[in-house]
């Protein structure tokens, strides 16, 4: 067994190889000091690209409400045609039917 004069001497050189450990590490410190940049380069990018989402969102609303006016207009451009093509087809009939009584007064 050891002695107990043994163990405190590995004791004191531990304490002593603990108290002269450099906690100050310079890599360690770059490598946080670099990490901290690129985490706020991150979030500067995260800002801008958030930024122009919502841009694209706007930009996507606005053109589907465009559409959707367009398509109205159309529909409502092929329904007065189609209205003005049973009108003419109206006409058509009238003016047959009086020319149909034009030719019967005339004989």
């Amino acid at each position: 067994m050891k002695t107990t004069s043994e163990k405190e001497k590995k004791l004191d050189l531990a304490l002593s190889k603990l108290k002269n450990l450099d906690l100050e590490n310079p890599n360690l410190k770059n490598s946080l000091k670099n990490l901290d940049n690129q985490k706020n380069q991150l979030e500067i990018e995260k800002k801008e690209i958030e930024t122009k989402y919502q841009n694209l969102v706007q930009d996507y609303e606005q053109l589907n409400q465009k559409l959707e006016e367009i398509s109205k207009h159309k529909n409502n451009d092929k329904n007065k045609e189609i209205e003005f093509s049973e009108k003419i087809d109206e006409l058509n009939q009238e003016t047959d039917t009086l020319l149909e009584e034009i030719d019967k007064w005339q004989m």
